[in-house]
């Protein structure tokens, strides 16, 4: 298993955090939780996923990432 960090762009309430969180844990092989007060989204991967995969479901749900970095275990 893979965790990676994202940095969130655009987030300001609530209803921001479900819809980040909500269009990654869409994506197969995705656990992920989304904390408004830092922007980031924790993303547990138990499949291969690309980055620019998460990008894009970010992106789709009306938002930017703009840094993911790579955590171990």
């Amino acid at each position: 298993r893979m965790k990676k960090q994202l940095s969130i762009g655009g987030m300001s309430c609530m209803h921001c955090q479900k819809h980040v969180q909500d269009a990654l844990n869409a994506i197969d092989g995705v656990h992920a939780e989304v904390d408004l007060d830092n922007a980031v989204a924790e993303v547990q991967l138990t499949n291969e996923v690309s980055d620019e995969t998460l990008k894009q479901a970010v992106a789709d749900a009306g938002y930017t990432v703009t840094a993911i970095e790579e955590k171990t275990c």
